[in-house]
């Protein structure tokens, strides 16, 4: 076999001590099992606490060094397309082969044949072993007896679990149940910590599916808004621009929550505070020379469906305030409030100091387009909407809850 250039330098092997304390090797065989189960049983409970995977292997080799009263253990990794094993793991060894070091992984081998039969191998004198060649990695290290298992990962071998020895003596078919009992343990922490891998690699995948999708989606809606927005600006007709700008106008306002979306990691739920922000800005864009005053005294957040229904029924009520309360393109404010409301609601008023509303008003009957409009979304939302009659002015206070939307279905 071939080995790697620290393997080649290391022509005087300096050999670490034995990891095993003296007394376990003068432990009776029954007490030797015994000890082995409780080896076994503490290598369990490791991998169950989210150790990473080099640190459970460097556990588990140290465990079965000591379980077969051995000074030397390692994990060798199969490498497929070399058709070589890495030593991934190892005690025992001298400094700067853990990690470098490569060994073949044919039938030739010990460790080889335990991969490609999937069957444990058992070799307890190698200065005389006719079925294998010694690999160099065992002979510069003085090891005489090498027992191998197959260590399973995810469905596919992982590698080898090899058990050395200086010390004469034998390797036993009773070794191999405690031996490949650790490969076993380790082999289902890999094929969880794999799974759980590409588990976390398809979040991560989705998570970058669902912005994009968010951030066209946004472009679109902002070109739909622009082509409204063009339109109004070719045409002379003032009810038909004004129709226009309110188109353009909620188009913006849906298009603005999937710019938050695509830049939030949970879609759930967005910050309507930052989000009214962003819709209040539009709106005095396009109804200029009204201004629109957005004041917030506490961050909310709220489910997304509602918010963006939230968003719009404050559209459409600004819209409505800048159309009648200001008429004539007369300038003045129109003030957007948010405030929290206890644990589970939102207090949210859009309110003006125009002409005010006519005496005979009726909310539940009378209005326009945008009444009806803001009539429709309400019950979804679930939010109670109250007029207040001011000196001069109007205020619509809705009082909104925060817990999960219905779904809105247009009649």
């Amino acid at each position: 076999m071939s080995l790697n250039k620290a393997e080649t330098n290391s022509s005087t092997p300096n050999i670490e001590a034995s990891p095993n304390p003296a007394p376990e090797q003068n432990r009776s065989e029954p007490e030797l099992r015994i000890r082995q189960q409780e080896i076994l049983a503490g290598l369990g409970v490791l991998s169950l606490h989210g150790q990473s995977l080099q640190d459970l292997l460097d556990a588990a080799v140290r465990m079965a060094a000591e379980g077969l009263r051995a000074d030397l253990s390692k994990v060798l990794e199969y490498i497929p397309a070399e058709n070589r094993f890495l030593m991934r793991s190892g005690v025992g060894w001298d400094p700067g082969f853990v990690g470098v070091a490569t060994v073949g992984a044919d039938l030739e081998s010990p460790s080889g044949y335990a991969i490609q039969t999937g069957k444990p191998v058992i070799s307890n004198h190698l200065e005389n072993e006719e079925r294998f060649r010694t690999p160099e990695l065992l002979r510069v290290h003085g090891v005489r007896r090498a027992i191998n298992v197959i260590l399973q990962g995810d469905g596919s071998p992982f590698g080898v679990l090899e058990v050395d020895s200086r010390s004469e003596g034998e390797f036993t078919e009773h070794d191999i149940p405690f031996l490949q009992g650790a490969a076993n343990i380790l082999g289902m922490a890999i094929e969880r910590q794999r799974y759980e891998h590409r588990l976390q690699a398809s979040v991560e995948q989705q998570k970058m599916l669902m912005k994009e999708i968010n951030h066209r989606v946004k472009n679109s809606l902002q070109l739909v808004s622009s082509m409204f927005h063009l339109q109004a600006q070719a045409s002379t007709d003032t009810a038909l621009i004004q129709a226009l700008q309110a188109a353009s106008g909620r188009v913006t306002a849906v298009a603005r929550v999937h710019e938050r979306l695509y830049r939030d990691p949970d879609v759930r739920v967005v910050d309507i505070s930052a989000y009214l922000t962003d819709v209040c800005h539009d709106l005095g864009e396009v109804l200029s020379p009204c201004i629109i005053d957005f004041q917030a005294s506490g961050r909310v957040r709220m489910g997304t469906d509602r918010a963006v229904l939230v968003a719009l029924l404050v559209g459409e009520l600004v819209t409505n305030a800048a159309k009648h309360a200001y008429a004539g393109d007369v300038a003045g404010t129109i003030t957007v409030r948010l405030a929290p409301e206890g644990a589970n609601a939102a207090l949210v008023t859009v309110s003006d100091e125009g002409t005010g509303l006519p005496s005979d008003f009726d909310f539940d009957t009378q209005g326009g387009f945008g009444m009806r409009i803001v009539r429709a979304f309400l019950q979804p939302t679930g939010a109670k909407l109250a007029v207040h009659r001011k000196s001069p002015g109007t205020e619509f206070v809705m009082h909104v809850p925060i817990e999960s939307v219905q779904p809105f279905i247009a009649g």
